[in-house]
């Protein structure tokens, strides 16, 4: 049986579109989620995407994760469902307490958008296991709440359970003095993290963004969504 992975649209949401694209690009099928459905329509996987939920009012992310729907990916999530937070997505997981720590305005208090490199530092989890560690990867970043905050007792957990899926990096060509390798000040560099068992992810730049060099700055993007196939259908994630 093909394996279902839901995306969610909350009042706001922009990404929802590339993100169900992303998801076909992987061979399954893209079911659309809306913020008011109380139950998940008995998808494998969510993917939480990215956007202006709710307009950021009172912060990015905070109205968003009390959504009716929400409710019902906590509980999956608990439960052992993957799931994915993409950008605006990020920060609704961390809202929800699925992930820990916060994203805030970045440095600078300027909005990014540019096509940024990612280094995988953990290729175990339920949405990385198809890069290899250390691979680098080019995907697009935009956001202006992009900065991963947490207290040093929490990034060192993330740090020694391994927890941390990619960090910023700068390309070798690129000159640094104008576009500095972490774009939004996040503290370690952190990209996107993950909980302890691997199936609940979170990351501020988009991978469905990167599925196609006909449309993103290369197809890097696509081990996301094959790794969640993997996942489901039982490949054996080392």
């Amino acid at each position: 049986m093909t394996a279902r992975v839901g995306v969610i649209t909350f009042p706001g949401t922009l990404d929802d579109v590339d993100a169900a694209r992303a998801v076909r690009y992987s061979g399954v099928e893209a079911v659309p989620l809306w913020h008011a459905d109380a139950d998940l329509h008995g998808v494998d996987a969510v993917v939480v995407p990215g956007g202006f939920s709710y307009g950021d009012y009172l912060r990015a992310g905070a109205i968003a994760a009390q959504a009716p729907v929400m409710r019902a990916v906590i509980d999956a999530a608990k439960s052992g469902m993957p799931v994915l937070g993409i950008c605006n997505g990020f920060q609704v997981l961390c809202e929800a307490g699925l992930l820990p720590g916060a994203l805030v305005r970045n440095a600078g208090l300027k909005f990014v958008c540019r096509d940024q490199w990612l280094r995988a530092e953990n290729t175990t989890s339920a949405w990385t296991s198809r890069y290899e560690s250390g691979a680098e990867i080019l995907i697009p970043l935009k956001n202006a709440e992009g900065r991963y905050v947490a207290p040093e007792a929490v990034l060192d957990e993330l740090e020694g359970e391994g927890r941390v899926l990619f960090r910023y990096i700068g390309s070798a060509t690129a000159d640094t003095t104008l576009a500095p390798a972490n774009p939004n000040g996040a503290q370690r560099d952190i990209a996107g993290i993950c909980s302890a068992d691997g199936r609940i992810a979170g990351l501020m730049p988009h991978p469905e963004h990167a599925i196609d060099p006909l449309t993103g700055p290369t197809d890097d993007g696509l081990g996301f969504f094959f790794s969640v196939v993997d996942f489901l259908e039982g490949v054996k994630v080392s």
